[in-house]
């Protein structure tokens, strides 16, 4: 390329279309803002979102030996009974026996939590039978039978079968979270 001479003339007229200009003293640009963000707002923990949405929900107080179980209404009984039989298979269990009342019900929330992000589908929750409660009344299986009933995912649950810890333990069957359905819980009312 052959470089081009430019008339006094020219040059004048370019210098008072481009107006005053500076000297570039650094010719690299920093991509980042000098203010700092704006702080996104706390969200709130999982913990202080009580998803024992049903809190007018009663049940009737049980003994060591007695068996429960629930079935959300619009689901058939054949959900019940295939839950009874192990059709569903357990994704996840957790032992609650030998804990305080409000130790069981933090460690309940928080596994149900966790069973929900983790897409698990039927679950397995040892309470224990109460042979060291006062007067003999199992404590946690009463308040299990009322937490579970009270849950918000909570579609069915039975006591499992005496390998599994019969009366001692539960089966629960959750709603399935909207993240892992690819198919809707409607599905599951067929059965």
């Amino acid at each position: 390329m052959t470089k081009k001479t430019l008339s006094e003339a020219d040059s004048e007229l370019f210098r008072k279309a481009i107006g005053p200009v500076k000297t570039i003293k650094k010719d690299k640009l920093l991509l980042k803002p000098d203010e700092k963000p704006r702080p996104y707002p706390k969200q709130q923990l999982k913990e202080a979102i009580n998803p024992l949405e049903n809190a007018d929900v009663s049940a009737e107080t049980v003994m060591q030996g007695d068996r429960i179980d629930y079935l959300a209404p619009g689901l058939q009984k054949n959900v019940l009974r295939k839950l009874r039989k192990g059709y569903f298979g357990l994704d996840a269990h957790i032992d609650l026996h030998g804990l305080t009342s409000q130790e069981a019900k933090r460690q309940f929330i928080r596994f149900i939590q966790d069973c929900q992000e983790n897409g698990c589908r039927c679950v397995h929750i040892i309470h224990g039978k109460g042979y060291r409660s006062p007067n003999n009344q199992p404590v946690l299986k009463n308040d299990l039978n009322l937490w579970l009933r009270q849950h918000k995912d909570v579609l069915a649950f039975c006591s499992s079968p005496p390998r599994a810890g019969g009366t001692g333990a539960v089966f629960v069957l959750l709603r399935l979270a909207e993240k892992y359905s690819d198919f809707e819980d409607e599905e599951y009312e067929e059965y």
